[in-house]
């Protein structure tokens, strides 16, 4: 394992250059692998998980929900706080900061975007749920992609841009996630379950989210600084990516589901109408038997 180790890390030291030495030694960054493993096991799971629970009641998890959810709350808006209060030590520049200026508020980003790249281990939990509570509809293409390759994208910029630029999808994503797990968590109590009507806004957040990521990105490739070039483009494409599949959830979730009430509504309201129209007729039909019959 060592020498596959070694390995790994001196094709990418060649591909990307060298590493932020003030990572060395962090937990899960010094090596590529257990990135990978953990990756690979996720996805195993997705794929074998939905099999083994085929023939199984589902899990509650009530508890553990409320519990997982609420901490994941917590951790977002902590990461939040200290990532906003970073920037604003270190005096960053929105359109474009270098990964070395910022003095000791450098060092605060730094540790707050591992607990971030840390973080996206954790939310591999959010499926895991869906599997075992036997919610399969909510294991869809964007869901495992966006799991899958967030803990991987994140360690490479643990490792080669750990602040600077960096700093501002993870700060809008930390607070957007403050809003979404406080839902989940709300959600797990039924009795809460009628008074949660923001859900639908979160994805806007979302959405808003990954524009603004764009925009922000793209003032790096604009007024350029000391921070390196390639990230930003990736980030951009990787946000497209976002945009995309993001937007496709949102026409199939929410439009089409308006579409179906309305279609619903106006097909009530034609029987309604119809069931006016025929029981008029039957009266004018009675009222001509009976007069038929009169004569």
């Amino acid at each position: 394992m060592e020498l596959v180790d070694k390995t790994i890390n001196s094709y990418f030291d060649v591909w990307l250059g060298p590493r932020d030495p003030r990572v060395k030694g962090w937990l899960l960054l010094e090596n590529y692998t257990p990135t990978f493993i953990f990756s690979v096991l996720y996805l195993l799971i997705v794929w074998l998980g939905p099999k083994y629970m085929r023939n199984k009641q589902p899990f509650s998890c009530r508890g553990i929900l409320v519990i997982y959810n609420l901490g994941l709350t917590l951790l977002s808006l902590y990461m939040f706080y200290e990532l906003v209060t970073g920037v604003l030590e270190g005096g960053y520049n929105f359109f474009c900061q270098d990964t070395h200026s910022g003095g000791e508020a450098d060092m605060k980003i730094i540790r707050v975007l591992w607990w971030y790249y840390f973080s996206k281990l954790i939310e591999f939990m959010d499926t895991f749920f869906f599997i075992l509570r036997k919610n399969n509809h909510q294991i869809t293409v964007l869901h495992v992609y966006h799991h899958a390759t967030m803990l991987n994208i994140w360690w490479f910029v643990m490792n080669w841009v750990p602040c600077g630029h960096s700093y501002f999808g993870a700060t809008l994503n930390s607070f957007i996630h403050v809003l979404m797990y406080s839902y989940y968590g709300l959600s797990a109590v039924p009795a809460m379950r009628p008074y949660l009507w923001w859900k639908k806004y979160i994805t806007q957040g979302q959405l808003i989210q990954f524009v603004l990521t764009i925009f922000q990105t793209s003032c790096g490739v604009v007024w350029p600084c000391a921070f390196p070039q390639g990230w930003l483009y990736f980030q951009i494409s990787y946000m497209i990516s976002l945009i995309v599949l993001f937007t496709n959830f949102y026409i199939q979730t929410y439009n089409k589901k308006a579409s179906s009430r309305r279609k619903e509504y106006q097909n009530g309201s034609t029987a309604i109408a119809n069931g006016y129209t025929n029981s008029f007729s039957s009266l004018e039909n009675n009222v001509k038997q009976r007069k038929q019959r009169k004569d």
